[in-house]
């Protein structure tokens, strides 16, 4: 069983950019430390937050990471060139001495596709020329390209992956059928941290069933979910200390009426969080391990969140719910 942290690095354009940069270095050496074995970025162009861009990001945590591996979750890769996205991650997985996950998704928000000029109904099959292209350029071969969306004749990359044949790819997806083409295209499927537990367990049997019908085996294979994390003393603490975040983050989210949006939130609260004791959050992973997940990556911060709750959370966790599943107890 593996553990990571997602990074929220995302601000209102009030606060300080720079000590929050340095926040991100604090949980990163906490994870360290308490033997997290992951830590991601998000990623998002011309967001009303203040959002640095994960590759950057992560490049500025190498030396505070120890080991862990470094991924994007996720990755926009239909909006840039898949030379470029190629090049970068290649170039982040050296800097890294081999530590790099993409995670890569379609994207949603049409001000990106706008803005880039791309139209946003072929995003599925520029996902798929993307990640087509990503590995024959990462495999050193020449490279010779004529797609729908892209071409690239007679040229090698300059800069390979340190990893070997190359780093992961993980797919984000939010339907059954992305999610089997998650199965194809990529290594794993990972899924959103605001997807009920019952959903996840579903769709994660869709995309074992869609790799197996690939050829594709299990073993060795990470099976990662982004969930929602705060710890505390009990479950009444933890809810009253996150949901105000929680709620706040969410409602920016939400593109709908105050009381639809309260309904969804209760509702996500119940069934996708991961906020309680840790006897609490223990039986929630339970759950989804039992179903096969077992990358598990939290967020432990959201916006105007203290940084030390979200410190105690990762203390909490590594201490009293991670040595459940690593000793198989």
């Amino acid at each position: 069983m593996k553990f990571g942290v997602l990074l929220d690095h995302q601000y209102p354009r009030s606060e300080d950019l720079g000590q929050r940069l340095d926040e991100l270095v604090t949980i990163t050496e906490t994870a360290r430390d308490l033997g997290y074995d992951s830590i991601f970025g998000i990623h998002h162009y011309l967001a009303s937050l203040q959002t640095p861009q994960p590759l950057l990001v992560l490049s500025r945590l190498i030396p505070s990471s120890g080991q862990m591996m470094l991924g994007t979750g996720i990755y926009v890769a239909t909006l840039p060139h898949p030379v470029e996205t190629a090049e970068a991650t290649a170039t982040l997985d050296q800097l890294s001495g081999g530590r790099l996950i993409l995670g890569v998704g379609a994207g949603y928000r049409d001000d990106e596709f706008d803005s880039f000029g791309i139209d946003r109904r072929t995003r599925g099959s520029r996902l798929v020329e993307t990640l087509d292209l990503v590995r024959a350029l990462w495999s050193g071969e020449e490279v010779n390209h004529e797609g729908e969306h892209f071409r690239v004749q007679g040229q090698r990359l300059s800069v390979l992956p340190a990893q070997q044949p190359r780093p992961p790819i993980w797919i984000g997806a939010n339907n059954t059928k992305t999610i089997r083409r998650a199965a194809r295209i990529g290594d794993a499927w990972i899924a959103s941290p605001n997807v009920k537990r019952r959903w996840a367990k579903g769709n994660l049997g869709e995309f074992k069933e869609e790799l197996a019908a690939q050829g594709g085996s299990l073993e060795g294979r990470d099976l990662p979910i982004l969930r929602e994390l705060h710890l505390a003393e009990d479950d009444a603490t933890a809810q009253r200390r996150a949901d105000p975040y929680l709620r706040e983050e969410y409602q920016a989210y939400a593109a709908y009426d105050l009381a639809h949006f309260l309904e969804m939130y209760e509702d996500l609260r119940r069934k996708s969080f991961m906020v309680g004791s840790a006897d609490t959050v223990a039986a929630s992973i339970a759950d989804l391990a039992e179903a096969g997940f077992n990358h598990f990556i939290f967020r432990v911060f959201w916006s105007g969140m203290p940084l030390e709750y979200s410190l105690e959370t990762l203390t909490r966790f590594a201490e009293d719910v991670m040595p459940r599943f690593r000793s198989g107890t």
